[in-house]
């Protein structure tokens, strides 16, 4: 990542932060390294992440160590490792940072990538699951995303999902062997994920699948009921998409997901759902229900970030003589303690006037002998060309 693009990286990063603070969530920062168990306890020893995607090593003493491929378990293991079920209300927290996965690369799509995301603990009710999905749009909606989608489904909790998925792994046993090799893998370790398949010649055969909609439990069914009214109160548009299910094993009852025209066959944005269960996998002892999600960092910029220019000077600083540069450079410490950026440029005055205009500067600063005598210096409006004798106190007015 480079300048100008990581600017539109850091001004994605400091939207998400204000909202977060708008929302009361706070900041969590996770390992890079986790104990290989917690994944495949958390995530799911047949998810695709865990099955082919984690980058796993044995440490020294025979540990096995991943580079984290996602991170709300972390988060979780680190809520039980510290009791934070002991602090009062729900727990609001957010993250931002890297996460990896060895999967082939493609648009927006890398094996270090970036995720910002949050989670809140504590809670099973569908005003929580609305309230998380509302602070989200609303991320997107100052980053500068234009035309996304928002997908909802629900997927069920430990009553009523496991039937539905013996249904399903019923219904695949005529059909696996004409969909493709991924889904006759997943039929039998994982027939939720069949779903989600994106190969385009398996659609007409998923699509007479059952609905998991239509086996809803009467608590799930209710509880989606809710989070679709109060999403309807914040005139939040979404589809229901029966098919969308998320490809962790955590995930339960309510499952989003944002999508984007932008970024081809694999369009998803940021994903997220339920997950009450998580905490008591991981050997928690006290039930903590939570619903989080996590943008995909990369491609939210990849959707946003048009045309990428530098962030103009606001300051040229041109000193003319050995005196001058450490006049100058006094004056250049002082003018960027007010906030203004700036650029001493030693050599030839007719080369700090090239950069000056390369580096689209708002003003250059001519400082010789003559102008430090008098206490008066040549200021240059590099867009009009204008150039007045100012004092140190009227080229920071100016300036401001």
């Amino acid at each position: 990542m480079l300048p100008p693009a990581t600017a539109v990286w850091n001004r994605v990063e400091t939207v998400a932060r204000e909202v977060f603070r708008t929302y009361n969530y706070h900041e969590i920062r996770t390992p890079i390294l986790e104990e290989t168990q917690l994944f495949a306890r958390g995530v799911g020893e047949e998810t695709d992440i865990v099955t082919k995607e984690m980058y796993t090593f044995e440490d020294r003493d025979g540990a096995s160590l991943t580079l984290r491929p996602e991170n709300t378990a972390s988060v979780i293991r680190a809520y039980i490792e510290h009791r934070l079920d002991q602090r009062p209300g729900v727990q609001k927290l957010y993250y931002m940072g890297p996460m990896f996965r060895r999967e082939r690369p493609q648009k927006g799509r890398y094996r270090q990538f970036f995720q910002i995301g949050a989670e809140a603990i504590g809670s099973e009710s569908p005003l929580v699951d609305a309230e998380v999905i509302e602070m989200v749009v609303e991320v997107l909606r100052r980053a500068g995303l234009e035309g996304s989608q928002l997908l909802l489904n629900s997927v069920g909790d430990h009553n009523c999902r496991p039937q539905y998925v013996e249904r399903l792994r019923a219904e695949l046993r005529s059909v696996a062997p004409r969909l493709c090799g991924d889904c006759q893998r997943r039929a039998d370790t994982n027939p939720l994920r069949v779903l989600d398949c994106k190969v385009e010649a398996d659609q007409p055969i998923i699509d007479t699948l059952p609905s998991i909609v239509d086996h809803l439990c009467d608590p799930c069914r209710e509880h989606f009921a809710a989070v679709k009214e109060y999403l309807g109160d914040r005139a939040i548009a979404y589809q229901v998409r029966p098919r969308l299910v998320r490809g962790l094993d955590y995930y339960m009852r309510t499952t989003f997901e944002v999508v984007h025209g932008s970024l081809g066959a694999q369009n998803s944005v940021l994903g997220g759902g339920r997950y009450d269960g998580l905490a008591e996998a991981l050997g928690s002892k006290v039930h903590s229900p939570g619903i989080g999600f996590s943008i995909g960092e990369d491609r939210l910029v990849m959707s946003v970030e048009g045309e990428q220019k530098d962030q103009p000077l606001d300051l040229v600083i041109a000193p003319v003589g050995a005196a001058a540069v450490r006049h100058a450079a006094v004056m250049a410490r002082d003018f960027r303690a007010s906030g203004l950026s700036v650029e001493l440029v030693e050599g030839r005055l007719k080369r700090a006037m090239e950069l000056a205009n390369k580096w689209s500067a708002r003003y250059a600063l001519i400082v010789g002998e003559n102008e430090m005598a008098a206490g008066r210096y040549a200021l240059k409006d590099m867009s009009t060309g204008e150039q007045r004798e100012l004092t140190r106190e009227e080229i920071a007015a100016r300036l401001g």
